[in-house]
């Protein structure tokens, strides 16, 4: 995509393979750009993506593997300082969880959080009500569930390709 070079690698070789990226001396690797997730829910299975970045080459690499849903991968925060960050909010969204992370703890939401929101198979709407009425007192303003025909009566609804 883009010109951009990728590698995908199997999980459990991932750290070792992370390391070399970062230590040779044709293209290293020295920083991590990004890393996220999309998850496959059919397929009950995570495909992590790293991006990684060169200063001496000015290149990009992009590095994917894929886990299951539940399982724990490492972590490559002892490698690159920023995926310290990056994980946690992986962890926080997708509910990915790393083994030796240094401090895996929710990063953009609160601790009591039910699920993990940017799962493809995760209900925002009835998450936000619930939260919102047990730590606010009031109604989150989302009149509507998803899967509810919306009323025409309602002045401020707007027919879908209309």
């Amino acid at each position: 995509f883009i010109g951009q070079n990728q590698i995908e690698v199997k999980n459990d070789r991932l750290v070792e393979f992370m390391v070399f990226l970062r230590d040779n001396d044709i293209v290293p690797l020295n920083y991590l750009v990004d890393e996220t997730a999309v998850h496959w829910p059919k397929e009950e299975q995570f495909e992590l993506v790293y991006i990684l970045y060169s200063f001496k080459t000015n290149e990009y690499v992009r590095v994917k593997i894929r886990i299951k849903e539940w399982d724990t991968i490492e972590s490559v925060a002892p490698i690159w300082s920023t995926a310290d960050w990056l994980e946690r909010e992986a962890y926080d969204m997708f509910g990915i969880r790393y083994a030796n992370h240094p401090n895996l703890k929710r990063i953009l939401l609160p601790e009591d959080w039910t699920g993990y929101p940017l799962r493809k198979d995760y209900n925002i709407r009835l998450q936000d009500v619930d939260w919102v009425r047990k730590h606010l007192g009031i109604e989150s303003g989302q009149k509507y569930y998803v899967g509810e025909a919306r009323s025409g009566e309602d002045p401020d609804y707007i027919t879908p390709g209309g």
